[in-house]
């Protein structure tokens, strides 16, 4: 009944205050809001189970070579034979290839990422059927008959949890072919990985796995490999034991595994494998949020403080009273109940919203973060939070002695107020040193965002439209597909308000699988590189035309024709770069040029000398920001490798997408034509990740830099009332008001330079840290530092300002009349 008595005085005593009561409630509803939703989101994208069956026994293995440049690479399947015959500490290899697929069957035909694995994939990922059943051995082998099973997201989505497709007959065209095929089941929901997949068929679905070339080829790799740990099976003993097993294939075959290539395996458990793209990110913006309730929990202590210093008088009168200390405290209790409850009741009200905006945020790095809400055990650890902080802040405050003179609560005490004080700078301090840790990582993320904003490529983007045309071959001959594509081309390049079109095998930042081909080669004449004939360059096929829809020049030689087509001259060109380091000042078109990479035999390209007929500007179509690579373009029409169509535009790109559309389907009623999105729209959502960094950092820092300005602000304006009676002594003794308001900035400057000092040293610090175990932490440069440091200085001004101002305006005859 006293508490409850108390809690009703503590509500109308803070209500005199409202400004304090809301400014604790809001910053201490941004700095465990924030927590929580951010908490939130790392629990279910890096901390929840997987799906899968016993997870702590599947890997992902991989191989690399450092050597090529490459970090993960795919196995092809001698290595896979290889590697899975006679393991003692892995049970079984499962195995998946990521292949696009066009599914026709189910309502109109669309293209649909997919990937095709053996019997044994779905028993080694430990996944189980929603629907049907699941693929197994006896879907293997080139008799089998087409089965696909369908993702949970598909299904709910685009079938709309229909039972009736299980048994439906559906055709699958690749770019190796077509094939039927039967919807067996429906996985339940889990992790795609390694890529989205919307279905999963057997190796039969895909000519391409079937042939001599996928089977037999050990350079010819496309094929991931997960594996599930034997009982008793250790990570050690299974990394061992591959890493035996592959030197073995290595010295068997030193043609392929060549030294200088620095070939090496690897395994990972699968769950640390999934979480590896958003891990850093995650772990990072959770240190951020730490941070930020690091400062809000610093300026409620500061803004606490500071009244209960006020309020000593109060609580001397009322010691003097009769009051006895459990009083006092169960009235600092009830107040700080108030404040800290409201402000945890503001959390959880603002976390809602934040967890959904963060959701859409991290989907961006993990699969994981589809669906998830806010986690409600955080509701108790904030009550547990409010609880804890609030005996804190009733337990700081000195409380007054009832056998003290009345008279020593009533008059201002040097020694009180200068001990508060000194409480209240160390509070301000660590709010500066959290915000500018907050401030100089915001900053890096700014500075790369500029970066990447202002790297225009070699062309306006704005006015190319692209749309995907997946190959459908079925009923059609080779011949038949490329006539389909040169009628397109034909045909969307004479619509009114068309330029230019061309076609092709990938459209810049946006296939990224397309765009990663690279590929060995040799040219004639040109200067050898360490002792070593061939190169490495990015593999393109182009129509005629494409350089033209583009909006890049030729700058010598010619670009492809309508002649360069199967039969005729094998020719190429190449970008800039490639003509500069391999023929230096010398001209590079007629040169010959031919693929040496022993890949080329698997997926229909030729070996022969091809001859350099023009040469154009650099363009890197995989990075915004390009990296210097050299690029060998080649006609479609020679040896196919086609699938996407760009369109130059006079106007708006997207008011002719219906017309495009139309006229692609009079030519074949069949052809899906999907994804129209101009280059500028592609490039900008491949900038997405880094603008959200950007914005949800900035976010961050620009809440951390205003919290810690109302803590400088609130700790000089308690200084320059403490020191009233030293104002007025110096204003009588003829100091200026301008000495008085030097004084009190100063006094700001240094609170801030000591933190921004702080920050310094705990950032290098954290940075060196963290460094030995995450390997994308960089200290930012100098000037970052400086900037981050001269925005903190120049806030402290700010909130000095205010109170300065107050000082100078001491009148010298109050302030001493007042004491």
């Amino acid at each position: 009944m006293f508490f409850l008595h108390d809690l009703k005085i503590a509500v109308r005593s803070l209500w005199r205050v409202r400004a304090l009561w809301f400014t604790v409630a809001l910053t201490l509803a941004l700095g465990i809001g924030a927590n929580a939703a951010i908490f939130s989101v790392v629990r279910a994208v890096l901390l929840r189970p997987l799906a899968n069956r016993d997870e702590d026994r599947l890997l992902y293995l991989r191989q690399s070579a450092p050597g090529l440049g490459v970090d993960n690479s795919a196995f092809s399947v001698p290595e896979i034979d290889d590697l899975g015959t006679g393991l003692k500490t892995i049970t079984e290899l499962g195995t998946f290839s990521a292949i696009p697929f066009t599914i026709v069957g189910l309502g109109t035909p669309r293209e649909v990422p997919a990937g095709v694995v053996d019997g044994h994939y779905f028993e080694v990922m430990g996944l189980r059927p929603v629907l049907g059943r699941l693929l197994t051995s006896s879907d293997d082998g080139p008799n089998a008959a087409g089965a696909i099973v369908l993702t949970y997201r598909f299904w709910t989505a685009a079938l709309h949890s229909d039972p009736s497709v299980v048994g439906k007959a559906v055709r699958l065209e690749s770019p190796s072919g077509s094939r039927s095929a039967t919807i067996v089941g429906v996985l339940e929901p889990s992790v795609p990985y390694p890529v989205a997949t919307e279905i999963i068929g057997n190796l039969v679905t895909s000519p391409h796995h079937l042939s001599a070339t996928m089977v037999t080829g050990r350079t010819h790799r496309m094929t991931e490999v997960f594996a599930r740990l034997a009982p008793g099976g250790t990570l050690e003993g299974a990394r061992s034991e591959l890493g035996t097993r592959y030197a073995a294939i290595m010295a068997a075959h030193p043609d392929v595994y060549k030294p200088e290539d620095h070939y090496r395996i690897s395994a990972t458990r699968m769950h640390q494998q999934i979480n590896a793209r958003a891990n850093t990110v995650l772990w990072v913006l959770f240190a951020a949020a730490g941070l930020l309730f690091v400062i809000a929990c610093s300026n409620v202590a500061n803004l606490v403080l500071a009244r209960t210093v006020r309020r000593e008088s109060e609580l001397a009168v009322r010691s003097a009273l009769g009051a006895g200390t459990a009083a006092l405290r169960r009235s600092l209790l009830a107040e700080s109940l108030v404040l800290c409850g409201s402000g945890v009741l503001a959390a959880l009200l603002l976390a809602w919203p934040m967890v959904a905006v963060l959701q859409r945020y991290a989907a961006r790095f993990s699969v994981r973060a589809e669906g998830l809400t806010l986690d409600y055990n955080l509701v108790w650890f904030g009550i547990a939070l409010a609880l804890t902080a609030a005996v804190f802040l009733a337990l700081v405050p000195r409380l007054p002695s009832g056998s003290a003179p009345l008279g020593a609560g009533l008059t201002p005490s040097g020694p009180r107020i200068a001990g508060g004080g000194q409480r209240l700078r160390i509070f301000a301090i660590v709010q500066i040193s959290a915000s500018f840790l907050l401030l100089t990582g915001a900053a890096v993320l700014m500075r790369t965002l500029y970066v990447l904003e202002t790297t225009p490529p070699p062309f306006d983007p704005a006015r190319v439209l692209a749309v995907n045309l997946p190959v459908m071959s079925y009923g059609r001959t080779d011949q038949q597909v490329q006539d389909f594509y040169r009628e397109v081309q034909r045909r969307v390049s004479a619509l009114p308000g068309v330029s230019h079109a061309s076609t092709g095998f990938s459209v810049p930042w946006r296939d990224s699988q397309g765009l990663d081909i690279s590929l060995t080669f040799a040219a004639q004449g040109a200067k050898t590189r360490n002792g070593l004939d061939d190169w490495r360059g990015k593999f393109r096929a182009i129509s005629s035309g494409y350089f033209a829809t583009l909006g890049m020049p030729i700058l010598e030689g010619r670009d492809f024709r309508d002649t360069d087509k199967e039969g005729s001259e094998l020719v190429v060109i190449v970008n800039q770069r490639l003509a500069q380091a391999l023929f230096p000042g010398q001209d590079a078109v007629n040169r010959e040029l031919r693929w040496t990479d022993p890949v080329t035999k698997f997926i229909g390209i030729s070996d022969k000398p091809r001859r350099i007929v023009g040469v154009v500007p650099d363009l890197d179509d995989q990075n915004i920001i390009p990296s210097p690579s050299m690029m060998v373009y080649q006609p479609t029409e020679q040896e196919g490798w086609n699938g996407r169509l760009l369109v130059r535009t006079e106007h708006d790109p997207y008011a002719l997408a219906p017309a495009i559309t139309r006229t692609i389907r009079e030519i074949s009623a069949e052809q899906p034509v999907e994804r129209a999105s101009t280059l500028s729209d592609i490039r900008a959502e491949v900038l997405t990740p880094d603008r959200l960094n950007a914005v949800v950092f900035g976010g961050f820092a620009a809440v951390a830099l205003l919290i810690s300005v109302v803590g400088v602000a609130g700790v000089l304006a308690f200084s320059v009332s403490g020191r009233t009676r030293e104002f007025g002594i110096r204003m009588a003794l003829g100091a200026q008001p301008r000495n008085i308001l030097t004084d009190v900035l100063l006094q700001g400057l240094t609170i801030a330079g000591i933190g921004v000092g702080a920050g310094v040293v705990f950032g290098i610090v954290f940075a060196g840290a963290i460094g030995r175990y995450v390997a994308d932490v960089h200290l930012p440069g100098i000037l970052t530092f400086v900037a981050s440091a001269l925005v903190i200085l120049a806030a402290a001004v700010i909130a000095s300002a205010l109170p300065a101002a107050r000082a100078a305006r001491v009148n010298a005859v109050e302030a001493l009349r007042s004491e």
